[in-house]
């Protein structure tokens, strides 16, 4: 019974720590990723990050795959990563200090807040933070079971007894706490866990310490394990690297522990809080020694972790880490990347389709029926990653993300078709008929079509920033094409009446070129109007509002016409 009470309390203390962290993820999970990109510029401003986001976040692992969306590529320094790192393992150790004080009597007075500000909150971020105080709640009153259900045991000698066998050898103390963490997927379960029977007095305080290091050794076996691509070695470096911090942590610490037990125990009598001193010591020396060094380490693992190749398959997509769908802002940022990569490749068949068009050149069609096709299976992967992201319960800020990436990735699958199917068709037309434009012709159609790629990469930066400005600069490009338009068409009928022979021959040509790159321009704007509907920018209609006086008068006038 005292087994399965001593289960119960380690699980409702994981259930409490899931609510935290994933309240934390919804309500602040973009701005945490965005001031961990903004600290990746040196080293000791990525350590105060790295305490702050996982602090909050109560997962350094959590924090790591942020990071590593940051530095897969090769997009940032792997230096500050590792430095993010060192902070983020003194950031769970906060917790773990706050925790270990006599603060179960809060308990119902956060769960009291949690329940009214989750099911009374009228914003989704009230909500979150709700669920989070009733997670902070649930630690505690975990804590207090566990407590609870070691003090019968204390006058049990064959607990302590058996306990005493387990932990009399320090080394494998670290590895039945390393082992555990791995299991737990948390190494502040199992540092608290730790800490009462430090408390109880079932184990000595030297095999505290020694469970300790193995806990830190553990969390840091969690991210090289499930958070690396296998498939390329240059995802292992910012794990293996957080991890050889801890292992030559654990091993400099390990021989030393008993002396380090007398000391501490001279300061601090309560071996419950003793454990946690030591668990912030730990870290914050491994910080200190390793912080400067982290460029040299950096150079080594990038040197025996090369970036693989990257294979010639333009279907495969590139940044869709499965790895982060466990946290939304970084998957989130993932599917950006991605859909930014598709995006590239329609640019790319938006240009060389024109120049197919123009130069008659049948290889460049063959060439962007098969980008097409690249574009249609990048189109449906984005698709399908989102959709596995949005399973589970995102906040309105994520889930209105999530549909704009995947309404963007569609409007860039219909450029994409519009390009191959109809664009490409009339080139094929044009060299199987042995058309041409007149120069006069050509260069409308040229110019026309430089507009539209201009406006292609005003809707990528959009897209990015969500700029209300950019976003009404695109809109109204919109109608200077529609101008745009009307003029090469009326100019295209004037050489018509001019009987011009070239204008002649291609003048469905002409006209259906225009079209299609006008139809392409619309699904580019398309992304701007989730941003100025954001902003309160769109009106609900084009249509003019009609005065009733006005209309019967208009009715009049069409009648006596009649």
């Amino acid at each position: 019974m005292i087994l399965l009470d001593l289960l119960g309390g380690v699980a409702l203390l994981l259930w409490g720590l899931h609510m935290v962290h994933s309240g934390i993820v919804r309500a602040f999970g973009s701005d945490l990723r965005r001031i961990l990109g903004t600290a990746l510029r040196n080293r000791f401003l990525a350590f105060l990050a790295g305490i702050i986001v996982t602090a909050l976040l109560q997962s350094s692992t959590a924090t790591g795959l942020m990071t590593a969306s940051f530095v897969t590529g090769g997009a940032v320094d792997l230096a500050p990563a590792l430095a993010i790192m060192l902070g983020a393992n003194v950031g769970t150790t906060l917790i773990v200090q706050a925790l270990s004080f006599n603060v179960t009597a809060v308990a119902p007075l956060l769960f009291l807040v949690g329940v009214i500000a989750f099911k009374r909150g009228g914003q989704t971020r009230t909500r979150d933070l709700g669920r989070v105080a009733i997670g902070i709640g649930l630690m505690l009153l975990s804590l207090h079971i566990l407590l609870d259900t070691l003090a019968p045991a204390e006058e049990a000698p064959a607990v302590r007894t058996l306990l005493a066998a387990i932990t009399g050898d320090s080394f494998l103390c670290v590895l039945m706490a390393a082992v555990l963490t791995w299991v737990a997927h948390s190494s502040v379960t199992v540092v608290l866990l730790i800490m009462s029977l430090a408390y109880s007095g079932f184990i000595t305080p030297v095999a505290a310490l020694a469970l300790t290091l193995g806990a830190n050794l553990g969390s840091a076996i969690n991210p090289v394990i499930e958070g690396s691509n296998s498939s390329n070695p240059a995802s292992y470096r910012l794990p293996l690297g957080n991890l050889l911090n801890r292992m030559v942590g654990c091993a400099l610490a390990l021989p030393f522990l008993h002396p380090i037990a007398d000391a501490l125990s001279r300061f601090e009598p309560n071996a419950s809080r003793m454990t946690a001193d030591f668990h912030t010591a730990f870290n914050l020396v491994l910080a200190i020694v390793f912080i400067l060094p982290l460029a040299w380490l950096a150079s080594l693992l990038t040197r025996f972790l090369p970036e693989r190749a990257k294979p010639n398959n333009p279907t495969a997509p590139l940044y869709l880490d499965e790895a982060a769908l466990g946290t939304p802002s970084v998957a989130l940022a993932c599917a950006e990347r991605e859909v930014l990569h598709l995006g590239d490749i329609v640019e790319s068949m938006l240009l060389q389709g024109m120049t197919a068009l123009m130069t008659d050149d049948r290889r460049l069609v063959a060439e962007v029926s098969r980008m097409d096709n690249a574009v249609d299976k990048l189109d449906e992967a984005v698709k399908l990653y989102v959709t596995r992201l949005t399973r589970e319960s995102l906040d309105e800020r994520d889930g209105h993300r999530a549909m704009e990436i995947i309404a963007f990735s569609i409007n860039l699958e219909h450029i994409g078709d519009i390009i191959d199917k109809n664009l490409m068709e009339l080139a094929q037309k044009k060299i199987k008929r042995k058309l041409a434009f007149s120069k006069q012709g050509a260069a409308e159609l040229e110019a026309f079509h430089q507009e539209v790629i201009g406006n292609l990469k005003l809707a990528f930066s959009v897209f990015m920033s969500g700029d209300v400005k950019i976003a009404r600069q695109l809109i109204a490009e919109k109608a200077t094409l529609r101008t745009a338009e009307l003029a090469a068409a009326e100019s295209h009928l004037e050489r018509l009446r001019e009987r011009r022979p070239e204008s002649i021959e291609s003048s469905s040509l002409h006209l259906d070129v225009l079209r299609d790159l006008k139809r392409i321009h619309s699904h580019i704007c398309s992304v701007a109007y989730p941003v100025l509907e954001r902003a309160g920018a769109l009106q609900p209609s084009r249509l003019r509002v009609v005065e009733p006086d006005e209309s019967s008068t208009d009715d009049k006038d069409a009648a006596s016409a009649g």
